[in-house]
């Protein structure tokens, strides 16, 4: 079974071969400040009735959220309901913003 938590580079790896799907549990105010290309808005207070209709259980998916706590909890949610391959990514789109892309906005 995969770590509950990913890097920022192992994250960018897999983006850059489309091998996983980026899920943003953030705010609207928050993604508007700030997001990675391709993620997909899904606010936390959202996942449980929009999880099954809108995700694939098979794929690879990442959460995120701005420090990595919000991800975290979802992830763990997300495995609880049978999606495997789940991880978390460590440090939130802040740790992104210092690790991969700085032309990401710090907030």
């Amino acid at each position: 079974m995969l770590e509950y938590e990913i890097s920022s580079a192992d994250t960018a790896a897999l983006l850059s071969e489309n091998k996983t799907r980026l899920i943003d549990v953030r705010e609207p105010w928050e993604y508007s400040t700030a997001h990675i290309e391709p993620s997909t808005l899904m606010p936390m207070g959202d996942v449980p009735a929009r999880a099954h209709q809108e995700l694939d259980p098979e794929e690879h998916i990442t959460v995120l959220c701005h420090h990595g706590q919000r991800s975290l909890n979802v992830t763990a949610w997300l495995r609880n309901q049978g999606f495997e391959n789940v991880q978390s990514l460590r440090g939130g789109i802040d740790a992104w913003s210092a690790e991969v892309d700085p032309k990401v906005p710090r907030y």
